[in-house]
């Protein structure tokens, strides 16, 4: 925290969209720990103009199960004891997703001041951004070393100076499944060879 101390807790922020997650998100929201509070983003509109409206069945269009399962699931929690906010916005757009981002990032600035942290101090953040970069780098040693020859990922690495294979696997296949790499495979993947294009 802001005085040193190590803080353990913070809020873990999951989400989805419609209802595509209701077989083990929502049953965990309902059934698991009490741990949690859930937030709704209801939206009223379902398109841009009622020509545009997907109707699945007579008079039910799809915006109309996706609004049966938002009021649907707020009652599955309440059922259970489960509490929830629902927060209705007119339609989609571009102020609409500015609010809404505005909202979220202040309640995350308004909790630390309540734990006394630090919320814009992220080394978690910043030593994701320095690894991606370390990969990127290593990306590219690849491209400068492979050749048309093929070439095992153990000759591979060791040429760029690493004794990281997994990651060397994980860029190659990336690039072979690109385009950017020709791969052969072997009798298991890490027996592949790779070469340029």
């Amino acid at each position: 925290d802001r005085n040193g101390h190590m803080v353990n807790q913070g809020i873990a922020v999951y989400g989805n969209k419609g209802s595509t997650d209701q077989h083990a998100y929502v049953q965990q929201l309902r059934e698991g720990v009490k741990n949690f509070f859930v937030t709704f983003i209801e939206v009223l509109e379902d398109g841009d103009a009622p020509s545009n409206r997907l109707f699945v069945e007579k008079d039910v269009t799809s915006g109309d199960f996706l609004s049966g399962f938002l009021l649907g699931t707020r009652a599955a929690l309440r059922q259970n004891g489960r509490e929830s906010v629902t927060l209705t916005i007119q339609s989609v757009n571009a102020m609409t997703v500015g609010v809404l981002i505005a909202l979220f990032e202040r309640a995350v600035g308004f909790y630390a001041s309540l734990v006394n942290i630090n919320a814009y101090h992220q080394p978690g953040v910043e030593a994701g951004k320095k690894a991606a970069e370390a990969v990127i780098q290593l990306q590219l040693k690849i491209i400068g070393t492979v050749s048309s020859q093929p070439m095992p990922l153990e000759t591979l690495a060791q040429k760029i100076g690493t004794d990281d294979l997994e990651t060397v696997f994980k860029v190659c296949e990336h690039l072979s499944a690109n385009g950017r790499l020709k791969k052969m495979k072997g009798q298991s993947p890490f027996e592949a060879k790779y070469s340029a294009i």
